[in-house]
C-alpha cells in the first residue's frame, strides 16, 4: 500500500520560512518523480514545483521560482520543500504526489498523492 504523508505546514508570518516533508513508503521511491502541489480555498489545485526521480531535474511554477526549493533524499524516501519569504498568497494546503511515467506539470498525470499539510501565512 502506497503511502506519502506531508509534514511541516503551519502559520508563519509574511517573510517567514518552513519546510515541508514527504514520507513515501510502498513504492519504489526512486523510479518516481515527486512533486508539490497547492489548494488554496475556493481555487483549483495548482502545481508548485516538482523534481525528477534522479533529482537531476526540477521545476517551479513562476510564481515560486526563486523562493522555493524543491529536493530529495532517495537514502530516506522523502522530498523536502523549503519555502522561503512567504506572502499570504501562499497560504494553502499543500500536497505532495507520485509520478511513475514522467516529470508533469499536471496533477492528473500524478499516480499517488499524500493527505496535503496546511500552510497559513499571515500579513
Amino acid at each position: 500500500q502506497v503511502q506519502l504523508v506531508e509534514s511541516g505546514g503551519g502559520l508563519v508570518q509574511t517573510g517567514g520560512s518552513l519546510r515541508l516533508s514527504c514520507a513515501a513508503s510502498g513504492l519504489r521511491f526512486t523510479y518516481y518523480a515527486m512533486g508539490w502541489f497547492r489548494q488554496a480555498p475556493g481555487k483549483e489545485r495548482e502545481f508548485v514545483a516538482v523534481i525528477a526521480a534522479s533529482g537531476g531535474s526540477t521545476y517551479y511554477a513562476d510564481s515560486v521560482k526563486g523562493r522555493f526549493t524543491i529536493s530529495r533524499d532517495n537514502a530516506k524516501n522523502t522530498v523536502y520543500l523549503q519555502m522561503n519569504s512567504l506572502k499570504p498568497e501562499d497560504t494553502a494546503v499543500y500536497y505532495c504526489a507520485a509520478n511513475r511515467a514522467v516529470v508533469s506539470l499536471a496533477p492528473d498525470d500524478y499516480d499517488y498523492w499524500g493527505q496535503g499539510t496546511r500552510v497559513t501565512v499571515s500579513s
